[in-house]
């Protein structure tokens, strides 16, 4: 619920006129939640991160360092530094969602303006749109691979590929539809579903490798620090960009919290150790597939193809299934339905934000973005470069130039605190085109290029520090502002 101030009663025609949200920026899918909405515990922020890092992609992104010639301990130090990173940003951007209930894009108008929120709404939801896109790919070609276990005829039709890709996205849809209730219902009973498949699927390859010795034998392909440094840094942006997209939108989650406790400890423990254990699981099984194959196979979906054992491959693919969709609508559904309703709440609703990003996943063409891991972990880099400077820029705004401290009543309104010029707040917007200008020159200028090996980091910093510098005149008049609400 908005609180009006001075405590105007809700049912009042003052409060109906005067105090109204403005319909412009709210709708009920917007709106901060209430106490009965707010039953996320502990154990579902545990969960939520375990059943989100448990999927295709997190596989992929650790046997992608070790086709990029890392060692085991090279790749899994290389995902626990990234993911310990990433988590700090996380864990800030939650706080408001917590603390006040609202989404990410009615929490970034406190920074960007009213308008220009839709700004760094709209940066995290084309990337956003790319992952559904993605994740629904390879849920088809999974199912893809199940029929062509059981009918091994179809295995040269390229239409049945297509037609279990588009059967799998309109699953998701349907999901969608249910609300973000069911979101819930389905995280807390996969996640140990998810768990128990992954470790039979370690065990197994295991066995036909003959043991951890030769899974985890491979050495290090670098011969001096310099190349190993050259390929640790892009792979380490890639490793934070892999979150960066809920970092931003995390408040959409944390808003159902019961409490800052339930969330803070969930994903501090949830977040980094899931995606360590996950990515050794990749790490060893793709190793493993060296040994068994004699080529190592970095997509579990192609590997699950090539047994030859009919209910191993299935009860495999039936687990990445339940993995990808858990993380498709959980990571990559909640937080663009939300910016897009944000775009105009009283036409686009959660549900039809929804199917938004089904149709922009579509048309991103996913295909392409897996075909290898260099194309998979260029994509990681390249929009790490976009949203860590959002990211820079929100924590400096919150943390450092309003010190938690918001009007929950003024986010919903035009011409209050947060209108700045027309609804746009320009320091956000010269710090975000400065922040993702220096993060992505180096992808055109070979001399600077160490700055997009860096392009979250350089982002994040760069942005947050010019917004801070450019906000500081602000900070007393914003106090006393948001505290006489």
């Amino acid at each position: 619920m908005i609180s009006p101030p001075h405590n105007i009663a809700l049912d009042s025609d003052e409060f109906a006129g005067q105090y109204a949200p403005d319909p412009r920026l709210y709708n009920d899918d917007l709106a901060p939640t209430m106490p009965a909405q707010r039953t996320w515990g502990t154990y579902n922020y545990v969960a939520l991160w375990f059943s989100m890092s448990m999927e295709v992609t997190t596989y992929m992104l650790a046997a992608s360092l070790i086709a990029g010639g890392m060692n085991w301990k090279q790749a899994v130090g290389t995902i626990l530094l990234g993911n310990l990173i990433v988590l700090i940003p996380m864990l800030l951007n939650a706080h408001a969602g917590a603390k006040y209930g609202i989404p990410f894009p009615v929490f970034v108008r406190a920074s960007f303006g009213p308008v220009g929120a839709n700004i760094p709404a709209m940066l995290r939801a084309i990337v956003a749109c790319g992952w559904f896109g993605i994740q629904s790919w390879i849920g088809g070609t999974a199912i893809a691979q199940m029929v062509h276990v059981f009918a091994p005829q179809t295995a040269n039709l390229a239409w049945v590929t297509w037609v279990c890709f588009y059967g799998f996205w309109l699953l998701n849809m349907f999901i969608v539809w249910r609300g973000v209730e069911s979101i819930r219902f389905l995280q807390s009973f996969s996640a140990p579903f998810m768990v128990f498949m992954s470790l039979t699927l370690l065990i197994f390859m295991l066995h036909k490798a003959g043991g951890f010795g030769p899974m985890l034998a491979a050495p290090s392909k670098f011969t001096n620090t310099r190349e190993f440094l050259r390929f640790f840094f892009p792979a380490l942006t890639a490793m934070v960009g892999y979150w960066a997209t809920l970092s931003l939108n995390i408040p959409d989650f944390t808003r159902y919290a019961k409490n800052q406790e339930s969330q803070l400890v969930g994903q501090a423990f949830g977040l980094p150790v899931a995606m360590v254990l996950y990515s050794f699981l990749g790490i060893a099984v793709t190793s493993a597939s060296t040994v068994v194959f004699g080529t190592p196979i970095w997509s579990p979906v192609e590997l699950l193809g090539r047994f030859h054992q009919p209910l191993i491959a299935f009860l495999g693919l039936i687990a990445l299934l339940v993995a990808t969709l858990n993380v498709n609508i959980g990571a990559n559904v909640v937080g663009p339905s939300n910016d897009f309703s944000n775009l105009a709440p009283r036409w686009i609703s959660f549900r039809t934000g929804g199917l938004i990003t089904g149709l922009f996943g579509l048309a991103i063409m996913p295909w392409r973005l897996v075909s290898s891991s260099h194309n998979y972990l260029g994509w990681l880099v390249d929009y790490s470069g976009l949203l860590g400077p959002v990211a820079g820029i929100m924590v400096a705004d919150y943390f450092l130039v309003r010190h938690t401290r918001l009007d929950t009543y003024s986010l919903y309104r035009r011409g209050g605190i947060y209108e700045y010029r027309h609804g746009f707040n320009l320091a956000a917007l010269i710090a975000l085109t400065a922040g993702i200008t220096v993060a992505l020159v180096g992808r055109f200028v070979p001399s600077l290029d160490w700055l997009f090996k860096m392009a979250w980091f350089v982002g994040f910093l760069l942005s947050g520090a010019i917004y801070y510098l450019m906000m500081i005149g602000h900070r007393a008049t914003l106090a006393e502002a948001e505290g006489s609400r």
